[in-house]
């Protein structure tokens, strides 16, 4: 018969997969193996407009030492509506750190009120990071 769920609760067990065990048996057979493929890191681009007080608080100097800091390339610059744009590019999760993390609060005299984010063609780490005039 099925155990009854007392005070333990119900139990969840994880499903069988054979995987592991045959990478591990294969691994000791001694069997010649394929090269070890040469993976490039995947890099993410994100092109976010910031809203808020966001003009005239040091927001693109604080942008710019933040991405150095994290590593990615791109650029940021005030646009003539009164938001800040920017682009960037790198690993992922530093970009997604950089959009959900770091943007949203920034400098300490800025007020976000909203970053939008959306999808952008990665730039070459070579570029780094800079300011770029006003649009």
């Amino acid at each position: 018969m099925f155990p009854s769920s007392s005070a333990t609760g119900p139990r969840f067990l994880r499903p069988f997969t054979a995987t592991a065990p045959r990478r591990a048996m294969a691994a000791c057979t001694g069997a010649p193996s394929d090269p070890p493929m040469q993976q490039s890191s995947p890099t993410k681009a994100v092109r976010v407009v910031v809203k808020g007080r966001v003009q005239g608080v040091f927001f693109r100097d604080w942008t710019v030492e933040m991405a150095r800091s994290l590593g990615l390339a791109g650029w940021v610059r005030n646009r003539r509506d009164g938001t800040v744009e920017a682009l960037l590019s790198g690993d992922p999760d530093k970009v997604d750190e950089m959009v959900s993390r770091r943007i949203p609060v920034g400098p300490p005299a800025a007020v976000v009120t909203a970053v939008v984010p959306s999808p952008a063609e990665p730039v070459s780490p070579d570029e780094g990071f800079h300011r770029k005039p006003t649009a």
